[in-house]
């Protein structure tokens, strides 16, 4: 039997977006699924593919249904049980340490008040960076949830810590911290 537990799943710019399309798959089957997408993550994966996967209108900008009188990312923000951002980049993990909120996904993070988890994915020196890692510090100190990254190869062929756990990996997090 389906939950009517909704998880906001955001997706960035990462090559490990397709893994998100993956968990999203996953968590469908047993959960209400409302993806966000940044502008790079959809230069990986299209909308279409997590608009099919979910069976929901993805948000991919702040600005598309001018209709509502209440911002979808306030509303959203009320009627989510769990927010999930997979892949996490450097870039998203800053923008959420410093209340950064310039996108639909950086402003529904900044909003949403109920659990978070970061699956981090990136380049090993960038995970290993002294910024990056202060990001990390802080969100955890902040109760943020992480979920990864694993030791292994990535995509840019580099090897080392940065590389994304896989879908499946993640859902059992979820699943445990719902």
């Amino acid at each position: 039997m389906k939950s009517d537990k909704l998880i906001v799943l955001g997706v960035t710019g990462s090559i490990a977006a397709y893994k998100a399309a993956d968990l999203c798959s996953k968590l469908a089957k047993e959960f209400e699924v409302q993806v966000i997408m940044t502008e790079n993550a959809c230069r990986f994966v299209t909308p279409v593919t997590f608009r099919t996967l979910s069976r929901r209108p993805v948000i991919t900008t702040l600005w598309e249904d001018e209709s509502q009188w209440r911002p979808r990312h306030v509303e959203l923000a009320d009627e989510a049980d769990f927010f999930a951002v997979v892949p996490a980049t450097a870039n998203f993990l800053a923008k959420a340490a410093y209340g950064i909120a310039d996108d639909a996904l950086s402003t529904f993070a900044a909003t949403f008040q109920g659990k978070h988890l970061y699956a981090p994915a990136m380049n090993p020196k960038m995970w290993s960076h002294f910024a990056c890692q202060e990001n990390v510090r802080i969100l955890k100190e902040r109760g943020v949830a992480f979920a990864g990254p694993a030791n292994g190869n990535v995509a840019c062929g580099a090897a080392g810590t940065g590389r994304m756990i896989e879908a499946v990996e993640v859902q059992e997090i979820i699943k445990s911290l719902l």
